[in-house]
């Protein structure tokens, strides 16, 4: 090139420029530097331009990297000649600095760094129109590989942090969206740049970051699970002095626009300060913000909430990491508290609507009351509550027992806070996944459920179904529709029916349970009713066994034993013929009940048709289960009553007819053996005194029509001897079709 190209540069100058020894270019600095203060001097303002375009053009776009050096130590130079006068020329002393930032060669990068510094230490807020590039030329040299270029950043960004915060006409707006659209980068040094700039405007007094923590909070709660200990502290006192802020003034706050970003971060299982630190953040706010300002977002919150009560015996984390170890018990333990809360901010939507309600606000406007009561009555979504509730539960075994526990307390909550709301969804929605957890393995899930099914009909016993099958609105039946306790108790025989296991484990506890919490002569009416045309006979064979076994031998049923032991009302009557008609389904059955409610006479008759019926060994097996229940304390009263011989020759009778029945077996002589404890064994008398005994006997008898339901016992045992020859008949053919 000819000296015109570089003027007014000398070929001197030029040459050190381009020289590969910093000393040459620093040397070649200082002659610029000169050169730009003579000029500016005498407001030779043409050279001066002149000198920036040859420096950013010719020098630092140039292909040689030693000159590209030299062109950033000029600009550098001449930035420290202008001073303060450099704001006109701030655009030619940047951009070429800004384009080296993405050089290959780290050293050309490092120098840009340097050249910057100088340029905005002697400029101060005359740079910032140009923040924007700035920061994100710095956003990517934090995560430079070359440590001189991170170094000489880190001191560029520090200079930077001093204007913004010293400059408070500063457009913070852009800045937050810049650190928007960077705080989700997953590298280490560009996620500690963020921080550390969030925590810098954070740190000023004037700066309220607070209004823009919604636009942040996403990003940070993802890099405090950074697992670099700096980053992971820096983010974790960033997010609680936020916090405190909040918790201070929270008038400040956006709840409504951080809840749902908690509540997706409260389900971080891979970080569990993360999850622990967003539900910390909800606890507080439902403590703080406005409970109809949250109310919408119950739905999401619960749903963050369950899977974290779980038992410490249900975590899958090693146990010798210690800190996840206390992490995950403090999780459970806010989650529990925010659980409480929660339910507390239902609780005070309900206070509210009955405060605001049209009938409670005589000296407010009607038209005003009745908006804010309907306003605040459509904020709690309850439908969206309750398919969460309903969710957890049909997980089955994936949810934990403190998690079913805590769904089951809400259900029964929201229908003690809100039943004419929780009414419309009991039919399609919490029935059939209440009747499922009945199987469930833990007896506090089971007897929870319970509990709440018995709340449910003892407070609203004739609630209907509609045409369409949904439950109607308000808690009032007609007389002729059919009301969810009989519902519940035929699809209670239905789950028996599909599920055996759950019979035999579970049955006798439910039906007990059921008998405690609601009234146990319902119970086994109800179910007496439903059985007594059960198309399964084997089926219904069982759950008479299961019944007669309960009624017999549970402390639950004392009560109604007692009732069947004295029959002298027309209730107490009806009783024993709704259950006799289904107890016909076990002829053994059927005479324990007899002997239950001292009906010996008609247990003598049917143990004298037990010599027509097919005697099995399960039959045989049932009778010897009677004879030992026999000697059990229920039946404490039968066997006194054989002290008098006379005036109980009927059950005499009917006991010898056990004993013939029985093969000599334990049972056989422990029977022989009671009766041979009678005072008067004389059992065949003259005719006349055989009809005194009758006469004496008979008034302690029911005014029942017995030969009916004797029929009706033969009746019953025909079935079950048809459906028996039918099942037989279809079992051999199937066995031949098999040999075939």
């Amino acid at each position: 090139m000819s000296d015109k190209d570089f003027s007014p540069l000398s070929n001197a100058c030029v040459r050190a420029l381009n020289d590969k020894l910093y000393d040459k270019r620093k040397a070649a600095a200082l002659e610029i530097e000169k050169m730009a203060r003579d000029f500016n001097t005498v407001g030779n303002v043409i050279q001066i331009k002149k000198l920036l375009k040859i420096l950013g053009e010719d020098f630092s776009l140039s292909n040689n990297p030693n000159s590209r050096k030299g062109g950033l130590i000029g600009l550098a130079a001449m930035a420290i000649a202008l001073g303060r006068e450099s704001t006109p020329y701030i655009s030619d002393l940047i951009r070429p600095m800004l384009s080296c930032f993405s050089d290959q060669d780290s050293r050309v990068r490092y120098y840009a760094c340097e050249a910057l510094y100088n340029v905005v230490k002697v400029s101060r807020s005359d740079v910032l129109p140009f923040f924007n590039e700035v920061f994100d030329s710095l956003s990517k040299l934090a995560a430079d590989p070359d440590q001189n270029v991170k170094s000489g950043a880190e001191l560029l960004d520090k200079l930077m942090k001093d204007i913004v915060t010293e400059n408070p006409s500063f457009n913070l707006i852009e800045l937050i969206d810049l650190i928007r659209d960077r705080i989700h980068g997953i590298n280490q040094f560009s996620r500690q740049f963020i921080v550390s700039w969030i925590s810098t405007l954070d740190s000023v007094p004037d700066i309220d970051v607070i209004v823009f923590l919604p636009k942040l909070l996403d990003g940070l709660l993802k890099i405090l699970a950074d697992p670099t200990p700096e980053i992971h502290r820096m983010t974790e006192q960033v997010l609680a002095e936020f916090l405190f802020k909040i918790i201070q003034n929270p008038s400040k706050a956006d709840f409504s626009s951080m809840i749902n970003i908690l509540t997706i971060h409260s389900q971080a299982n891979d970080d569990p300060l993360v999850q622990y630190t967003a539900l910390t953040w909800l606890k507080e706010f439902i403590n703080l913000a406005n409970s109809r300002d949250l109310l919408p977002f119950s739905a999401s919150i619960l749903t963050a909430i369950l899977p974290c009560l779980t038992s410490p015996s249900d975590q899958s984390e090693e146990s010798d990491d210690k800190n996840k170890s206390t992490t995950n018990i403090n999780i459970r333990e806010v989650a529990k508290v925010l659980n409480y809360s929660l339910m507390q901010l239902v609780t005070m939507h309900d206070n509210q609507h009955e405060e605001m309600s049209p009938t409670n606000s005589a000296n407010s406007a009607p038209n005003e009351s009745t908006n804010m009561s309907e306003s605040v009555q459509n904020s709690l979504d309850i439908t969206s509550l309750l398919e969460v509730l309903v969710r957890e539960l049909k997980s089955g075994e994936k949810a934990s027992t403190l998690s079913k526990l805590a769904v089951l307390r809400w259900i029964h909550h929201l229908y003690s806070k809100v039943p004419q709301k929780v009414v419309n969804h009991l039919e399609y929605d919490l029935f059939p996944v209440l009747l499922k957890t009945l199987s469930d393995k833990s007896d506090e899930v089971v007897l929870l459920d319970l509990k709440i099914l018995a709340q449910i009909f003892s407070s609203a016993p004739n609630v209907t179904l509609g045409s369409d099958g949904r439950a109607s609105g308000q808690l009032t039946a007609g007389p002729e529709t059919p009301s969810y306790f009989t519902k519940f108790m035929a699809d209670l025989l239905k789950l028996f029916h599909k599920n055996a296991t759950v019979l035999e484990e579970r049955g006798s506890f439910i039906i007990r349970q059921l008998c405690l919490l609601m009234t146990a002569e319902d119970i086994y009416r109800s179910l007496s009713e439903i059985l007594l045309d059960y198309e399964d006979l084997r089926f219904a064979y069982t759950i008479v066994q299961t019944l007669n076994t309960i009624l017999l031998t549970s402390s639950e049923l004392f009560d109604l034993r007692n009732q069947l032991k004295n029959l002298k009302t027309d209730e107490s009557c009806s009783l024993f013929c709704c259950l006799y008609r289904t107890w016909c389904h076990s002829p053994v059955a059927t005479v324990s009940l007899c002997f239950l409610t001292k009906n010996y006479k008609h247990a003598c008759d049917l143990l004298m048709l037990f010599g027509d019926l097919n005697l099995t060994l399960e039959f045989l097996t049932e009778v010897d289960q009677m004879v030992q229940l026999l000697e059990s304390p229920i039946f404490a009263y039968l066997r006194l009553e054989l002290l008098d011989v006379e005036n109980n020759c009927d059950l005499i009778k009917s006991l010898y007819g056990l004993l013939m029945i029985l093969p000599q077996s334990e049972a056989f002589h422990l029977l022989r053996k009671r009766l041979q404890c009678l005072p008067n064994l004389s059992l065949y008398s003259s005719s006349d005194s055989k009809k005194n005994r009758v006469i004496k006997s008979s008034p302690t008898q029911p005014n029942m029509d017995f030969k009916e339901l004797l029929r009706h016992f033969h009746l019953v045992q025909q079935k079950h001897h048809n459906w028996s020859r039918a099942t037989d008949t279809w079992n051999r053919i199937n066995d031949r079709s098999y040999n075939i």
